[in-house]
This record gives C-alpha cells, sequence and structure tokens, in this order.
C-alpha cells in the first residue's frame, strides 16, 4: 500500500486580501504558518515515513512544506520543486481583489473565469512586469512553456502529466508521497485520482492548510480523508 498526502498551502497574504493570486508569490500569513504547522503535526500523527516530497516553484507551497517536514521531522527529506505544480495562472485577473472584479464585469462572467473547467481569463501582457518570464525563478524554463492565463483544463494539462510520471510512477512502488502545492494544481491532480468529471471538477474546493491522506493499493484509491475533520470539505468523486 502506498500512502499519498496533498496539501494546499495554508493561508497566503493575496488570499487574505481577496486577490487573484496565481503566479505571483505571494508569502505565508501569521495564519498560513499556524495553518501549515497544524498540517505538519496532523501528518506526524500518521507515523508515515516518505520517499519523497513534491512541491512548487512558489514559495507559499514551498515554505508551507518546509514547516511540515520540521513537524514531521524529516527536514532532511528528497524535494524536488516543479513548476508543473504552480497554482493555475489568473492572467490578467492577477492581483486584481475578486469582489471589485465582480463589481466591473459582473459576478457570472467573474464565476466563469474562476470554475468554468475551459474558459480562461483574459490573458497577461507578457510586457507587463508581473509577468512571470520576467521573473529571475523560471530563468531556466522555456519561455514558450510559460502560460499567458490558464484555464482548469491548461493547469491539468501541465499538472496531471508531471504527476503521472514522476508521483504516479512511485506510488505503483508503494512509495509514500507528499506533495504541498496549490488550489487548481491540487483539484487537476484530484481531477485524475478521483475520475471526477469535468462538470463536477467545478464543485470541489480545497481548504488550505489541510492534508488530504489518500491510500492507494496499484493506484486503486481503498480510502480518502481530510486530517483535520472540522475543516474539511467534500471530497468529490466520480468513482
Amino acid at each position: 500500500m502506498a500512502n499519498l498526502i496533498l496539501v494546499r498551502h495554508g493561508q497566503s497574504q493575496w488570499n487574505l486580501e481577496n486577490r487573484f493570486t496565481g503566479w505571483y508569490d505571494a508569502q505565508l500569513t501569521g495564519q498560513g504558518k499556524e495553518e501549515a504547522k497544524k498540517s505538519g503535526q496532523l501528518i506526524h500523527q500518521l507515523n508515515i515515513n516518505f520517499e519523497q516530497a513534491f512541491t512548487s516553484f512558489q514559495k507559499r507551497a514551498f515554505n508551507t512544506l518546509s514547516i511540515i517536514l520540521e513537524e514531521i521531522d524529516q527536514k532532511n527529506l528528497i524535494t524536488t520543486k516543479a513548476w508543473q505544480l504552480n497554482e493555475r495562472h489568473y492572467g490578467g485577473l492577477q492581483g486584481l481583489n475578486k469582489a471589485e472584479t465582480a463589481k466591473k464585469y459582473g459576478e457570472e462572467q467573474v464565476m466563469t473565469w474562476r470554475r468554468s473547467y475551459k474558459t480562461p481569463p483574459p490573458d497577461l501582457d507578457p510586457s507587463d512586469p508581473n509577468h512571470p518570464i520576467h521573473n529571475k525563478i523560471y530563468k531556466d524554463i522555456d519561455p514558450k512553456l510559460i502560460p499567458n492565463s490558464e484555464s482548469l483544463l491548461d493547469t491539468y494539462n501541465r499538472a496531471v502529466p508531471f504527476y503521472i510520471k514522476e508521483i504516479e510512477s512511485m506510488l505503483k512502488k508503494e512509495k509514500n508521497i507528499l506533495v504541498s502545492a496549490h488550489g487548481n494544481s491540487l483539484r487537476a491532480i484530484c481531477k485524475k485520482i478521483f475520475n471526477i468529471s469535468d462538470a463536477m471538477i467545478t464543485k470541489l474546493e480545497i481548504p488550505t492548510g489541510n492534508p488530504i491522506l489518500i491510500e492507494m493499493d496499484n493506484l486503486k484509491v481503498n480510502a480518502f480523508k481530510y486530517l483535520d475533520e472540522a475543516r474539511s470539505k467534500e471530497i468529490i468523486t466520480d468513482q
């Protein structure tokens, strides 16, 4: 049997400010650090020895992972940072307050951008200094692979192939894996794991700093649950 734990990073500053964060490198808030610490404490109670950890290129995810590894006393765990696990790129909406954006464009249009599986937000102009092609942390990534905006489908198309190649291959070998990433990259991975339809995936909500434990046998899901029951959301599945 293999154990896979998926953790959305703790609350970020732009989560707190109700902004579209996307590929902006927001820091954890004090609450976010506490959520990460509690995540680590809950994972520690499981007494799982992990083979490897995966996280994104973004501070809020890998700082969450660092706090968790401290709590579970596995600070030297092999860790892979992958841009494919980054949050969905919100394009021209990045940095905008969600409530103000709804007033400007209308609630229906904004909800389409936020929750439609295939509709991306307006592009972020590559000349914009906030575009990730200007961020030095992506200097070794082919600029053609760096998006101007993304739908959830686009996020799925980069996150899930990485998951299959790098993570699923280890789960097949009954290795225990820890992933600290983002709401939408984890939604994409959950869509794959739980065979969630295009229509139903729009309803999946993943709270910050609440680990999902998934027990697998040869990639078949045997059991799954949030570790913090008080803050859990429904894990939608079409299985």
